[in-house]
């Protein structure tokens, strides 16, 4: 059984528990439980969700007990909590990657690091009318940006950082993060390592990623955590001496044995994710709801892998075959 960290305190809605207002009717991770539920089964909406727990069906009625559910949240109460989970859900993500290092079936002595871009719902905002300030249509997402993608072009958007496992044959996510689109993936990387446990950067000696990390800053930062930052590297005119010596390892037999493993671990991870759970182009508008439904997408993801490793499937990752058509 995953046992997921507790945390009970927020505010509304059903309130708080144990600081300002009153206790939460449904607790995090009973609201959680649901929402997991409707990415699962992939239920488009809250009210989808709702609907689905008040069947009168025994199946149903089991999953909401299953959830911890007594009664039906109201539609409203799924529509006010699901804008507020986000970092619980990160909190969670964490914790069961921790759960596969400690389980020893995964190994972070190399890790990656990578991010992708997500289209948003609707139409686009073009950067003449964005700059103008003017919407020139219902149906654009006007929390979402536009970012470049060296294999898609531009893409107006968010985007979905990450950090996974690099090695052996089970690939799992253990932090990630969500921006928008035009977000560079260098600001999102001392947010996403800070967020590993001490149980894995310990046992960590190798990070890689591509050129977008390419920063002085972030190889320190990697350094004083206690592992190597490996990322193609270019030499200049006049290149001082510490970055000759990032050049070579990246050049060396070692430093371009670590930075391949990206081909067949991270890179086909985020595609797998991306179609498994149908998150591109998202099915929400707004910025606070796409992260709430891709966060939730990454920890559906390691909860079925992990489900999958314990109950001995011969490919833990094949999990399309589990979810709701």
């Amino acid at each position: 059984m995953i046992r997921w960290p507790h945390n009970n305190r927020g505010r509304g809605g059903g309130g708080v528990g144990g600081g300002r207002g009153r206790p939460y009717v449904y607790s995090p991770t009973v609201i959680l439980r649901c929402f997991v539920v409707r990415i699962w089964f992939r239920l488009d909406s809250n009210r989808a969700l709702h609907e689905y727990l008040s069947m009168e069906i025994p199946h149903n009625r089991k999953i909401m007990k299953e959830c911890g559910l007594s009664r039906v949240p109201s539609r409203r109460t799924f529509d006010r909590r699901l804008v507020t989970i986000s970092a619980d859900i990160k909190n969670r993500i964490t914790a069961i990657g921790e759960l596969f290092v400690r389980d020893k079936i995964i190994d972070p002595y190399i890790l990656s690091t990578d991010s992708t871009l997500v289209k948003a719902k609707g139409f686009v905002w073009h950067k003449s009318s964005m700059e103008e300030g003017v919407v020139p249509r219902s149906g654009i997402d006007t929390n979402a940006r536009w970012g470049f993608s060296h294999t898609k072009g531009w893409i107006f958007g968010y985007k979905l950082h990450l950090i996974s496992t690099c090695t052996g044959s089970i690939i799992v996510p253990l932090s990630v993060d969500f921006t928008t689109a035009n977000i560079p993936d260098n600001q999102i990387y001392s947010i996403l390592v800070a967020s590993l446990p001490a149980t894995i950067i310990r046992r960590t000696s190798y990070m890689s990623a591509d050129p977008g990390y390419d920063d002085h800053a972030l190889y320190d930062l990697s350094t004083d955590m206690g592992f190597q930052l490996v990322c193609p590297i270019q030499r200049y005119k006049n290149t001082p001496a510490d970055r000759i010596k990032l050049i070579k390892f990246y050049k060396s037999k070692v430093g371009q044995a670590v930075y391949s493993l990206r081909s067949t671990s991270i890179e086909p991870l985020i595609g797998h994710i991306k179609s498994a759970f149908r998150i591109d182009p998202l099915p929400v508008c707004g910025y606070v709801k796409s992260c709430a439904i891709v966060l939730l997408s990454v920890l559906l993801y390691q909860i079925l892998v992990y489900y999958n490793c314990k109950t001995y499937r011969d490919n833990p990752m094949a999990i399309k075959y589990m979810l709701g058509t």
